[in-house]
Parts: structure tokens; C-alpha cells; sequence
């Protein structure tokens, strides 16, 4: 079936929401046996186009796909493994780096990724009103300690440009305000969301920008992908990208030393590994420590150094990420 997309709104109203119909596309086993699942499937069609059809262990759809192994309960996992709640001193203000702060700006993401740190995050009790925005942008004020404001979700990119560009440009009107920095998937799974008019926008902010982006397997960087970030280049704005290291997915060094090496073609430097944060249902995806230390050391031989993403692991209470290697 075709489904013809105008702009990048329809093209995530269009994405696929139901497993049977994504197997279906895809021509791979459908298990109707399978339980719903709370955290329900997500993924924007163009996405879906760039896996292997008739490959149930394509390295994208298993980012994606609901699996029952997410029903485990595993010890060392919890609702919130990074202590996201416990951090929250403000409407929306999650709290617990040294100097910066992250505003939850939305719930909604373009793509539900089964490892998400914030699968179980109650978004629902933390929504963002005019009036409790302007309580989190008080407390940003307030204090002349915090230099860089990460706005944080969800991911930020799905609000509407409106939204966005008029909460960036209050955040700016903060004067110990040094940077806003973006963590946002959008580019890699709905880069049409990099439209003229949003670029556009970009012009009319003063402070330094950074977008650190998500993409964890080569196979996710397509020419749209490109486009999305020459376009974002093009404004001045400093592009990283954090992966997360996941069993099966990227769990070995030509995977991730191919992913360095495209993102750098696309003007994207390699910023974070991040060793898996234990959320309830994703202990399929762990890659232990040792594992992961040995991959390092053999991507150390093979890549420039500033190629060369840290290893990072988030620890509930600490005050930055700890560096593993």
C-alpha cells in the first residue's frame, strides 16, 4: 500500500503501530501468540524501508520490535535506572548534573526504541503548562550556577516549531545561559522534521547550539539523514551523537568503528557510548563491561583517536556520566 506524505507530521501519523502489519511489510514471522505490550511499538515508515526484508535479525528492526523477552523480570533492573524521579526539583527539571540542567519538554518520540532508559517514565504526571513552564524557566534563573539547559523528552524536536523556538528563545533570555543543547533521535529516524522553515528559525537564536543525536548502527544513515545534517551544519550547529551498546545490534568493533566512520562523513563526531541502562524489559540488550572494554581496545587500533566514542555508564546519584574507557 502507498502512502503518500506531505510533511513530516503526517509522515509520524503514518508510521507503523502495529506489529502483525510491520511484520507483514517486512516478511517476517508473526507471532500471534505474543501478549500487547505496555510500551507499544513506534517506527516512521522511512525508517522501516531501511531494513532487510525477510531478516527477523536486522540490526534496526530489533531496536524496534516488541519481543516477549521484555517480560523478564531481571534483578538489577528497575522502572527508573537513573534515577530520573528522585532529580526532579521543578516543574519539568531534572537536576542532577554539575552545572546543567535537563527540561523534560515532551513525552512523545517520533520512534519507541525497546531499550529506552525512560520506557516506564510516568510522562503523564510531569506534563508542562504555560504556568509550570514558567516555574521551570524561574528556577533556571534563579540559579547563576547552571551555564547549558538540555532540552531532553521525549524528544524535543516533535514540538511544533512555534513551541520550540519561543521556549529557546526565553531559555536565551537567561544571561548565565552559555548553550542550549538538543537531545533529540529526530534527525535519524524523521529527518524530514529539518525543514526550511525550522532551519530558518535556527537564524534567530544568538547562543551556541549542540544536537547530540542518536544513532547506534550504520544501516540507520541514509541520504535524507545526510541532507538533515548538512542542513543543520549549515546553521552553525555543533552535531555529536551518543549510541547506546546493544547485544545484537552493535556489539562488535567493524559495526562500530563503520558507524564512526559514516557518522564523520556527515559532519556527526562520535561523543557517547553509553553501556545500557537497566530499565525493566531490557536485559536482552546488555552488553556486560568486560564485553565492552575489549571492543574498546580493538576499536583503539583501528580509528583515529577523536573517532573514538567514550565509554560511558550513568550511575543513579553521580554528578556526571562515569567514563569507563
Amino acid at each position: 500500500m502507498h502512502y503518500p506524505i506531505k510533511n513530516w507530521q503526517e509522515e509520524l501519523a503514518g508510521g507503523f503501530n502495529n506489529i502483525e502489519e510491520l511484520c507483514h511489510y517486512l516478511d517476517i514471522p508473526f507471532d500471534d501468540s505474543n501478549p500487547k505490550y505496555d510500551f507499544q511499538l513506534r517506527v516512521p515508515r522511512n525508517f522501516v524501508k531501511k531494513m532487510k526484508k525477510g531478516d527477523s535479525n536486522d540490526p534496526l528492526l530489533k531496536q524496534v520490535l516488541p519481543i516477549t523477552k521484555e517480560r523478564l523480570n531481571l534483578t538489577g533492573y528497575s522502572s527508573d535506572p537513573v534515577a530520573d524521579i528522585n532529580a526532579i526539583t521543578a516543574p519539568g527539571i531534572i537536576d542532577k548534573y554539575q552545572n546543567r540542567v535537563l527540561l523534560i519538554t515532551t513525552g512523545s518520540c517520533a520512534i519507541n526504541c525497546r531499550y529506552c532508559f525512560r520506557k516506564n517514565f510516568p510522562y503523564a504526571d510531569f506534563q508542562i503548562s504555560s504556568k509550570k513552564l514558567d516555574l521551570a524557566l524561574q528556577y533556571i534563573q534563579d540559579r547563576t550556577n547552571i551555564t547549558e539547559v538540555i532540552l531532553s523528552g521525549g524528544d524535543p524536536l516533535l514540538l511544533n516549531d512555534e513551541k520550540l523556538f519561543s521556549l529557546m528563545q526565553k531559555i536565551e533570555h537567561i544571561d548565565h545561559i552559555k548553550r542550549i543543547r538538543i537531545h533529540s533521535r529526530i534527525p535519524i529516524v524523521l529527518p524530514s522534521r529539518i525543514t526550511p522553515e525550522f532551519c530558518k528559525q535556527l537564524d534567530t537564536l544568538n547562543k551556541s547550539i549542540i544536537m547530540v543525536i542518536h544513532c547506534n548502527h550504520k544501516n540507520e544513515l541514509d541520504n535524507a539523514v545526510e541532507v538533515a545534517c548538512n542542513k543543520l551544519r549549515d546553521k552553525k550547529i555543533t552535531l555529536l551523537n551518543q549510541s547506546v551498546l546493544l547485544k545484537g545490534i552493535n556489539d562488535n568493533a567493524e559495526q562500530l568503528c563503520d558507524l564512526s566512520e559514516k557518522l564523520f562523513t556527515f559532519g556527526v563526531m562520535p561523543y557517547y557510548l553509553h553501556l545500557l541502562d537497566k530499565a525493566h524489559g531490557t536485559g536482552h540488550f546488555e552488553v556486560n563491561e568486560k564485553m565492552a572494554l575489549s571492543l574498546m581496545k580493538q576499536i583503539k587500533t583501528q580509528l583515529p583517536g577523536y573517532l573514538v566514542p567514550k565509554l560511558v555508564r550513568e550511575v543513579a546519584g553521580a554528578k556526571n556520566k562515569i567514563l569507563i574507557a
